[in-house]
């Protein structure tokens, strides 16, 4: 393992230089190799859709709750905890043990058998894939000085698209090949779709051998406030562990007195009966959801009372870091307005070639090389030039980087409309390109500016705040809600993915909001947060 670079060895080099250290875009290359594998092993799921409907006898909702809902709500409430341990812990260590477990957990996939085991496995790897992110916006901030942050998150958030439009080449590629060589399955009975998941799974236990090898950043030390490692690091992640997994969310409440209680509590019932009155609306189609399973929203609803539960307890134990997160308007109506774009994004990146294999007539192999490919390449380019645009907008605009992500979300609605309402194959790969870059070229900026609404110590648990929007309304609704759609409706795919348009709307207001209130919240995050009670010298 190299040595750790001291505090001055960081700050001469980048002074003397004016430069970002040449090991910095080494070991971000390398957090951008695992964001792939990341949404490779996540994605996959896109082009094997139709084939586990078959093999399995699933429905639509069930195929949008598993890519989404199943995910999100672990990779969400998993997220808080791990967040705090990379703020706390080794950050380098935190992913490659993430890396570990959620490779293996894909591969796991591979051995599925029925909808129940494919559940599980699913879930493992929302567990896994928690500890990426928040590790990795962490150390992109201490690699990279404020002017290249956006840029620098771009860089890293265009694994998201590589990987995603990869994972749908690779299993195109698998699955037919492995059908035609063994049609009637093959090694250990394996069919193509779980072959497909154990080729994508196995590369990253290898891969988190070579994430042990970076470096591990003074956190702080380029904005010239050095953090001091914290002694006991996994006491934070324990105490957040549990006021976040029910039902030990009450043992934390306790902690609080009978007004913590009686707000957990009133909480728990909030979420239950909202969710007991969608479950009931939309029982026609969950139904079709695996035995043993609670239902989508009986789902989220667990999902959004352990946040809820989690939120208050943050307020009592790390006011300040609450204060710039929950209680900041211009940290919510940001992360909430790039949650919208998520909403359709997410929805759109996967139900699009399930839609073109059923709707258009499109083989897999072709998806491969017409939907997948480009996806990459329009993923990639939106991420990188929205996040140099969101850089440059901020010289000269104060709210820069949140005209970047509005920009994101109007721009691809036109282009979803078109995709899933022409019968033409060829045009639907040209809007769903177009859509692809226009959504992705919010990230970047919207990712840079949740970290600049808070402290260095607070990154990580910022970055899983960030994530709670694009999981829990974007990854955990949008799929589900197309899905859900399909089932019910004569339109199918089509009129799914066009209801998810109802998510802009929303998302506009929100950002119009974030105009005005960024700019003021940006400038003044040590002043709030020493008004809070942060102790800064």
């Amino acid at each position: 393992m190299a040595d750790r670079p001291t505090t001055e060895d960081v700050r001469a080099e980048t002074e003397a230089t004016d430069k970002v250290p040449a090991y910095s875009w080494y070991a971000l290359s390398v957090l951008v190799l695992v964001y792939v594998l990341n949404f490779i092993d996540r994605q996959i799921l896109s082009i094997l859709a139709n084939d586990i409907k078959e093999d399995l006898g699933v429905a639509d909702d069930y195929l949008g709750f598993l890519y989404g809902t199943a995910f999100a709500v672990f990779y969400a409430l998993f997220g808080i905890p791990l967040g705090k341990l990379a703020d706390s812990w080794k950050r380098v260590r935190l992913m490659a043990i993430g890396l570990t477990l959620w490779s293996a957990m894909t591969a796991a996939s591979g051995f599925a058998k029925n909808a129940t085991m494919l559940t599980v496995a699913r879930i493992g790897v929302g567990v896994g894939e928690a500890t990426a992110s928040p590790s990795a916006y962490s150390l992109i901030s201490d690699w990279f000085p404020a002017r290249l942050r956006a840029t620098a998150l771009a860089i890293y958030s265009s694994g998201l698209y590589i990987g995603g439009g990869i994972s749908i080449w690779i299993g195109a590629l698998v699955v037919e090949n492995w059908n035609a060589a063994y049609p009637d399955g093959g090694p250990l009975g394996l069919v193509g779709w779980q072959a497909a998941f154990l080729s994508v799974g196995i590369p990253g236990l290898l891969l988190a051998i070579w994430v042990l090898t970076l470096r591990e950043p003074i956190r702080g030390a380029i904005d010239g406030m050095p953090t001091q490692e914290n002694p006991r690091p996994f006491k934070g992640f324990l105490e957040e562990l549990v006021e976040v997994i029910p039902p030990f969310t009450l043992i934390g409440a306790a902690r609080r007195g009978a007004a913590g209680i009686l707000l957990n509590l009133g909480g728990a019932l909030v979420f239950a009966l909202l969710a007991v009155f969608l479950s009931r609306m939309t029982s026609g189609a969950t139904a079709s959801i695996i035995p043993g399973i609670s239902d989508q929203w009986l789902f989220l609803g667990v999902g959004y009372y352990a946040v809820f539960s989690w939120a208050t307890a943050l307020r009592s134990r790390d006011y300040p870091t609450f204060a710039l997160t929950w209680g900041s308007p211009a940290f919510l109506t940001v992360i909430l307005g790039y949650g919208t774009v998520a909403f359709m994004a997410y929805a759109a990146s996967y139900w699009g070639a399930p839609y073109a294999e059923r709707g258009l007539g499109a083989d897999k192999t072709d998806l491969g090389w017409f939907l997948g490919m480009p996806a990459a390449l329009a993923g990639f380019l939106g991420v990188i030039l929205g996040g140099r645009m969101a850089d440059k907008l901020l010289e000269r605009f104060d709210n820069g980087r949140v005209m970047v992500i509005l920009f994101g979300l109007v721009a691809s609605v036109p282009p979803i409309i078109v995709a899933y309402t022409t019968p033409s194959l060829v045009v639907f790969y040209v809007a769903s390109f177009i859509a692809q870059m226009t959504s992705a070229s919010a990230l970047g900026g919207a990712a840079a500016s949740s970290q600049a609404l808070v402290l260095p110590r607070m990154r990580g648990m910022a970055t899983a705040i960030f994530f709670l929007s694009t999981t829990l309304i974007g990854l955990g609704i949008g799929p589900f809600l197309a899905g859900y759609v399909s089932a019910v409706s004569e339109g199918g795919l089509s009129t799914g993915m066009l209801a998810t348009l109802v998510a802009a709307p929303f998302g506009l207001i929100l950002l119009v909001i974030a105009l005005k209130l960024v700019p003021a919240a940006s400038a003044s995050v040590v002043e709030r947060a020493k008004a809070a009670g942060e102790a800064i010298d």
